[in-house]
């Protein structure tokens, strides 16, 4: 040995020397790629079944579970480089689940290969969100009302429906849930969890089906120096829809969009656009419904008139052809005011 040279400071070896000044023997017995603990906890929401991950209740796959116990449980030696982990799960029980761990790494220039067993216990909880809806918790408030006209109980069924879509379409959010809903008095209301989710929903339902909303806010309480608000949007849909006749300013339309502040209107005899708010659409009524309307073949036609059989009696009846009529096409009809009316095409009527 020399004197003056380095040694293996466990057994006196000759170097090369690593981790600590060991030799290799001496560095694989007492070096380890990381110290695994034998019980590695988690929890579940005993209600809904979310799984508290990274510190958020969420839905997470069984791999992305394991991996995360790994990760916050596990601690690896400071110097690791290279590190490759594999993992299998064993299910024991309900609440207990064996993690086999294969682990290489590169520690001072000496590949390591370690084999663990870490054992997950699962122990229920309650999230956030459950807690809340036991506790009838809720942020706002959105009322489905009409204008004009009541709505039929289909017409509101196809409102509330809309906001299933909405929350598919949505980040998921823990928050977004529906603590209670019900038909009331003229309208149907629906409580929801969430302020976003409610803003979200009436922006949706104004642009698929137009109407106008009001919203209040009132003031519940304060949380550390925050006012605690509550949000009531009332959302009136107009008592037409997009392809409709109405008789506006005695003059007969059909909306053909919706706008921010009202709709679009083309006139059924000429070409002719306009917009109108919802203001001046008050005393708008509607005459023919989309749902009413008849496709009927004509018997025979030229530039301006076509004959049909009216299905009301069998007879032949004539009718003034609307502006930009295809020659051949068949005729859009709508019975108004006892009289049938053929009608302009718009993009809603499919053609």
């Amino acid at each position: 040995m020399d004197l003056g040279g380095e040694f293996c400071l466990v057994c006196g070896g000759q170097p090369p020397l690593f981790s600590g000044r060991m030799c290799e023997k001496c560095s694989r017995a007492r070096v380890n790629l990381a110290e695994v603990p034998k019980n590695a906890p988690w929890t579940k929401c005993a209600r809904c079944g979310l799984v508290d991950f990274q510190g958020k209740w969420t839905n997470v796959d069984s791999e992305d579970l394991w991996y995360e116990l790994v990760q916050r449980n596990v601690e690896f030696h400071p110097d690791i480089e290279d590190l490759q982990i594999g993992l299998v799960a064993q299910e024991v029980d309900g609440r207990h689940t064996l993690i086999h761990i294969e682990m290489e790494g590169i520690i001072d220039n000496l590949l390591y290969a370690e084999r663990h067993t870490m054992r997950a216990r699962m122990s229920n909880g309650v999230c956030l969100t459950c807690t809340r809806r036991a506790g009838n918790y809720f942020e706002a408030t959105v009322q489905l009302r009409s204008s004009a006209r009541r709505l039929s109980e289909k017409e509101f069924s196809e409102l509330r429906l809309t906001l299933d879509k909405v929350i598919i379409e949505m980040p998921d959010d823990p928050m977004f849930f529906i603590t209670k809903e019900g038909p009331v008095t003229g309208g149907y209301d629906v409580v929801l969890g969430s302020k976003a989710l409610a803003r979200a929903w009436g922006r949706h339902l104004i642009t698929q089906h137009g109407g106008q909303i009001t919203t209040t806010t009132s003031v519940v309480g304060r949380k550390d120096g925050v006012d605690l608000t509550r949000l009531t949007l009332l959302y009136r849909k107009p008592g037409y829809e997009i392809g409709d006749v109405i008789r506006w300013r005695n003059e007969l339309w059909r909306p053909s969009s919706w706008t921010g502040e009202g709709a679009i209107l083309e006139k059924v005899e000429r070409r002719e656009r306009t917009g109108a708010s919802w203001r001046d659409l008050e005393n708008a009524n509607v005459v023919a419904r989309l749902s009413e309307f008849s496709r009927i073949a004509q018997v025979s036609e030229d530039s301006t008139v076509a004959e049909f059989l009216d299905p009301n009696n069998w007879k032949m009846s004539a009718v003034r052809l609307p502006y930009e009529h295809i020659y051949g096409r068949d005729l859009l009809m709508a019975r108004i005011d006892g009289e049938w009316i053929c009608l302009p095409r718009l993009a809603v009527d499919g053609d």
